[in-house]
């Protein structure tokens, strides 16, 4: 997940102006719109991995391990058992968590290899960055999030799930940020061009960037060839859809092939190393 850009198309947007369309006013709307909703049924752990195997198993879909699922259906219950006082993500069945969520978070491993490190830009509360996490256990993950209850929640699933070699950085990654990282993946809201600027920094030469985009992406790959071809190539497009559905999708896959010069104002710098544990500290300071 990334932040919203105001000038993306926005279906929440679209299906309001419809609704107005048809003589709905936001008055005639229901009395509980607005409030957190809360899942019906929350599965307990061996329970939800059961469903979670069906599921999978039906949409043919045979990446994942019994060790792996069973860690995602912990995933699903924190991630529910949490929704009673948050709104981190609409699906509350857990049909819809393991498609819409977890297949889709993912699928991408057939079509691309990752690199690490891997920062997740905008991960709200864990997607793709926890699935990811919890499919390449050994491999060093960031989860970049600016926004602080989610950041809590984020260090609460690393915590309860004991996961390791997975930092959580608590702030909005953009041109400041400069701690080396060899791929970054977004499930992109926010425009292409957008995020190859704010990950400039970060991102070293022959790294890459893996956007999990719609399938309507064609003009931003045209503009962000524009603005940043002189830094970035394309190297993969590739259209897809989640197994047994009609959800279209595209991962769109750029390579950084040159740097740009880092920010001049020391802002960045003491952001990042309040974020940093002390090994990471000592990580930063030798690639200064």
């Amino acid at each position: 997940m990334a932040h919203k850009n105001q000038n993306n198309y926005s279906p929440y947007k679209a299906r309001q102006e419809a609704r107005k369309k048809d003589g709905k006013s936001a008055a005639q709307a229901p009395s509980n719109q607005g409030r957190h909703k809360k899942p019906e049924t929350i599965y307990e752990l061996h329970e939800a991995n059961d469903r979670l195997a069906d599921v999978f198993r039906n949409h043919g879909f045979d990446m994942v391990s019994h060790e792996q699922r069973l860690k995602l259906a912990h995933f699903y219950r924190l991630l529910m058992l949490n929704q009673e006082k948050e709104n981190f993500t609409r699906l509350l069945k857990l049909r819809d968590i393991a498609i819409k969520h977890f297949i889709d978070s993912i699928i991408i491993l057939k079509h691309t290899e990752l690199k690490f490190p891997l920062i997740d830009v905008g991960t709200g509360p864990g997607f793709p960055g926890i699935p990811l996490k919890i499919m390449f256990p050994e491999e060093k993950i960031l989860l970049g999030e600016g926004v602080q209850r989610r950041v809590e929640f984020l260090k609460h699933v690393r915590s309860e799930m004991k996961l390791k070699n997975l930092d959580i950085i608590g702030r909005n990654i953009n041109k400041h940020f400069v701690y080396p990282v060899n791929g970054v993946i977004t499930r992109a809201v926010e425009d292409i061009g957008n995020t190859l600027g704010n990950v400039i920094s970060c991102l070293n030469i022959g790294g890459r960037v893996y956007f999990m985009k719609g399938p309507g992406v064609d003009p931003e790959i045209e503009m962000a060839k524009k603005n940043w071809g002189e830094y970035y190539k394309l190297v993969q497009n590739v259209p897809y859809t989640l197994p047994q559905t009609p959800h279209e999708r595209r991962l769109v896959v750029y390579e950084k092939i040159k740097h740009m010069p880092l920010p001049e104002d020391d802002e960045g710098e003491e952001l990042l190393m309040d974020e940093l544990s002390g090994d990471e500290k000592r990580r930063w300071s030798a690639y200064r």
